[in-house]
């Protein structure tokens, strides 16, 4: 690995925690004006690496060299003070939700130069966020609270605060997660003009295509060790695919055996009460999974919470097998047989401070606790142990804390803790987000397997490739309402956008 023109080079960073050393003597260079992908299965290590250059983990062997100065990176603080910012894919935690946009971008700014004396400038304030909001060309207004922003915009927020400094190095992770089509080709615009000011971009993805478009090289990591590093007109995706799981990929979506039967959730005329779904009517079969396709803002995560009862309905009704449902509250929902695996699983699908065993259990405690309301914690090991291994869950124990498991990880985890319940229909909102090919592959057969078990499944996605490879049947949404129902073996990722972009 040639280092003699980089701006960074890590060398031989090793990192441990409890039971697993997570960075195994790995080494990474970033050069200016150039974009270099970092890419790994889940539990690769590849946000580990970048964290310990981000400050977020000061408990490393190895060295870290930047224009062949010895750097000493034990704090985010001592990160940009180097000019290194990081953009982490969790949009939620790293805002401040009740602060307005222009207070989160020059957040650095208001903390390092009040010093308890000073008064701010509101006006400069809002100008100056503004400025850099239209570089962007993002159309949002700096007085807006964060709260109140979708999470495409909170991304472009954090990657406004980001260049706002002077940052020499720029970590994006899984940065277009969250983007439609049109916000992803902005992005990478900006990312080429950043090129063009000799900033070095690290960008982490586990979608193939963009890493070909918009990157100049690539690294791949596996179980914590470094693989390979090439330029990206060296190589191919299968070659990176192949290197990232140690093995050939077979076919991705695995084949349904089994043929839907009677159609037992129905959901009739839904509209709710902030009008963000309208007259929404769908239904899925036992045994089938149905697709529900649209454009990031098409309001697929909004009707996945209102069937969960996350949002008060105005109008319309839910049947499960015949039977109206009150979907007052998700306690009320689940106790009926409906679970959600949302999409922002860090925020709202698993509980990060909690062990593995802790968030495996709780969403049918009652099943492990005794009459005087003790947890029967044998039981509750023994089950949080079938289920690690019957999802092939990567954690050195049940008693790990989830927040130290990969992303796929803690996916499999959000996805888990609702096979316990039992539930007869399953809500999956892009539970691919941020997963691996490999640990996308686990998640689709355990999608399989479920609509196999004659439960119903609605699949919703912005990723079409998805849809088409393993729902029976999709609705397509645009502007909050269903504007199309497609057999998914007849249609196409075409015809499907078509009708997502808006057309008749």
């Amino acid at each position: 690995m040639a280092i003699q023109n980089s701006v960074l080079h890590m060398k031989e960073i090793t990192v441990e925690f409890p039971g697993v050393r997570a960075l195994d003597s790995v080494s990474f260079t970033a050069t200016p004006g150039s974009v270099h992908a970092l890419i790994g299965a889940n539990g690769a290590g590849k946000s580990t690496l970048m964290k310990v250059l981000a400050g977020a983990y000061s408990n490393y062997a190895g060295t870290i060299t930047y224009n062949n100065t010895p750097l000493s990176i034990k704090s985010p603080k001592d990160a940009q003070q180097h000019g290194i910012q990081i953009v982490y894919q969790e949009v939620d935690t790293a805002l401040i939700q009740t602060l307005t946009v222009a207070e989160n971008i020059l957040l650095s700014t208001l903390v390092h130069d009040m010093k308890g004396r000073q008064l701010i400038n509101w006006s400069q304030l809002h100008k100056t966020a503004t400025e850099i909001l239209n570089h962007l060309k993002i159309n949002v207004s700096s007085k807006k609270l964060v709260s109140e922003l979708t999470l495409a915009q909170k991304q472009m927020v954090l990657i406004a605060r980001a260049i706002s400094t002077d940052c020499k190095i720029l970590i994006l992770d899984e940065p277009t997660a969250p983007l439609s089509h049109t916000e992803t080709t902005e992005l990478f615009r900006i990312i080429q003009s950043l090129k063009k000011n000799n900033i070095a971009i690290i960008f982490i993805s586990h979608r193939l295509p963009e890493i070909f478009n918009i990157c100049d090289e690539i690294t791949v990591l596996r179980n914590g060790k470094f693989v390979t590093n090439q330029q990206i007109n060296n190589t191919a995706p299968g070659e990176v695919i192949e290197h990232m799981l140690g093995k050939k990929l077979a076919d991705q979506f695995p084949a349904k055996t089994h043929k839907p039967s009677e159609t037992i959730y129905e959901v009739k005329g839904i509209t709710d009460k902030s009008q963000n779904v309208r007259n929404i009517s769908i239904n899925a079969k036992a045994g089938e999974i149905v697709g529900v396709a649209g454009l990031v803002g098409a309001g697929k995560t909004e009707l996945c919470k209102t069937l969960f009862g996350c949002f008060p309905i105005e109008a319309g009704d839910i049947f499960l097998r015949g039977k109206k449902l009150s979907p007052n509250s998700p306690y009320e929902v689940v106790k009926q047989g409906v679970a959600l695996v949302p999409e922002e699983r860090r925020k709202e699908g698993i509980l990060v401070s909690e062990s593995v065993k802790v968030n495996l259990t709780a969403a049918h405690l009652q099943k492990f606790t005794n009459p005087f309301a003790f947890v029967k914690k044998k039981e509750e090991h023994k089950q949080a142990t079938e289920l690690i291994e019957m999802l092939g869950i990567k954690t050195p124990s049940v008693l790990t804390t989830v927040e130290h498991l990969s992303g796929g990880n803690q996916q499999k985890v959000a996805i888990g803790k609702w096979l316990i319940t039992d539930a007869d229909v399953y809500i999956f909102d892009e539970p691919t987000k941020g997963v691996d090919v490999g640990a996308k592959r686990d998640i689709f057969e355990l999608i399989v397997k479920l609509a196999g078990k004659g439960k119903s499944v609605i699949y919703a996605s912005a990723e079409l490739q998805e849809i088409l490879g393993i729902t029976d049947r999709t609705y397509v949404m645009y502007d909050g309402e269903v504007v199309k129902e497609l057999t998914t073996k007849n249609t196409s990722e075409e015809e499907i956008l078509y009708f997502a972009a808006g057309g008749k």
